[in-house]
C-alpha cells in the first residue's frame, strides 16, 4: 500500500487525505493544532503534532517522514512573520525529507509566483528572482529543486476556493475594487483531486498550474456570489484598464487527462 504523509492538514490537506483514504493510500499529516488531533485521527489519518517555527516543533513527527509520498502544504504567512521565514521552513522540510530519504515531494506552490504584466502565461515562462510577483515562494521551489535526492513535482495553485471561501464575500460593499480583469481560481474539490491525479499517475519532475481552465472576470464572479449568496456586491469598481492581470493556462495538466469537474469559477459551489 502507497503511504503518502501530507504537512499541512488544513483547508486543502484534509479534504485531501479523506480523498486518499478513500482510495485505498495510508495517510499520514500533520496539524499544528492540539485540538485536532484526535479528531484528525478518528477520520483515520494517522496525525502528529508539527510546526515549522521555522524549526520543527511538536511530537512524534519523524513518523511523518518515512513513507513514499511527502506532499507539502505549507501556506506562506507573509504579513505575521518576518520576511524569509516562509523559506526557512522549507528548508527544515526539506532537511528532514533527506534524512529519511525520501524518493517522492509534491510541493504546493501558487501562481503568485508569476508577474501581472498584462499577458497569458503557462509553466515555460522564464522566472527570475527580479520578474516574479513572489520571490519568497519561487525562493523556496528553487531550494527545493536544488541538489535533489528524490523526484519532486510542483503545482503551482491559483486562488483555492469554494466550499466556505467566497470570493465576492470579500469585497462585499468595498469600493473601488478591481473588476475588469481575469480570475484565476480553483475549486477545493479539484484542487483535492489534482493533487491525487499526480500521484496516481506518476507525473514526477514537473511544474503544474493547478487553475481552471475558464477566466470570467472579476466582476461577474463577485457579482453572481452577491446575488446567489444574498450578500451586497462591491459598491464601486475601479476604472476599466488600470489593473495588472495575468491569466494563467493549465493546458499541460489537461494534456495528462486530466478534466476538471468544475472548469469555470462562475459554476462554483458554496457552504455559506
Amino acid at each position: 500500500m502507497t503511504s503518502v504523509t501530507i504537512i499541512g492538514l488544513g483547508w486543502l490537506g484534509e479534504p485531501l487525505a479523506l480523498y486518499l483514504l478513500e482510495k485505498g493510500y495510508h495517510v499520514k499529516g500533520s496539524t499544528t493544532t492540539p485540538e485536532k488531533l484526535s479528531l484528525l485521527q478518528s477520520k483515520g489519518i494517522e496525525t502528529a503534532l508539527l510546526k515549522f517555527n521555522p524549526h520543527p516543533e511538536g511530537s512524534g513527527f519523524i513518523s511523518l517522514f518515512e513513507t513514499d509520498v511527502l506532499f507539502i502544504n505549507i501556506p506562506p504567512r507573509s504579513k505575521s512573520v518576518p520576511e524569509g521565514f516562509y523559506v526557512e521552513q522549507v528548508k527544515f522540510v526539506r532537511e528532514l525529507a533527506i534524512q529519511s530519504k525520501l524518493k517522492k515531494i509534491i510541493f504546493v506552490s501558487s501562481t503568485s509566483v508569476y508577474p501581472d504584466w498584462n499577458q497569458k502565461v503557462d509553466e515555460s515562462f522564464r522566472l527570475t528572482m527580479e520578474n516574479t510577483g513572489s520571490p519568497g515562494i519561487l525562493r523556496a521551489e528553487r531550494i527545493l529543486q536544488s541538489e535533489k535526492s528524490y523526484d519532486l513535482t510542483i503545482i503551482r495553485f491559483g486562488g483555492l476556493l469554494g466550499v466556505d471561501r467566497i470570493p465576492g464575500r470579500y469585497f462585499s460593499g468595498k469600493a473601488n475594487v478591481t473588476g475588469d480583469s481575469p480570475v484565476n481560481y480553483i475549486h477545493q474539490v479539484d484542487a483535492v483531486r489534482l493533487s491525487s491525479w499526480i500521484i496516481e499517475k506518476n507525473l514526477w519532475n514537473e511544474t503544474f498550474n493547478g487553475v481552471a481552465p475558464v477566466h470570467p472576470l472579476r466582476r461577474d464572479v463577485y457579482e453572481k456570489n452577491a446575488v446567489e449568496l444574498g450578500f451586497s456586491p462591491p459598491v464601486s469598481y475601479a476604472k476599466e484598464g488600470e489593473s495588472m492581470w495575468k491569466e494563467i493556462y493549465s493546458d499541460k495538466i489537461l494534456a495528462t487527462g486530466f478534466q476538471f469537474q468544475i472548469p469555470d469559477p462562475l459554476d462554483f459551489w458554496y457552504r455559506p
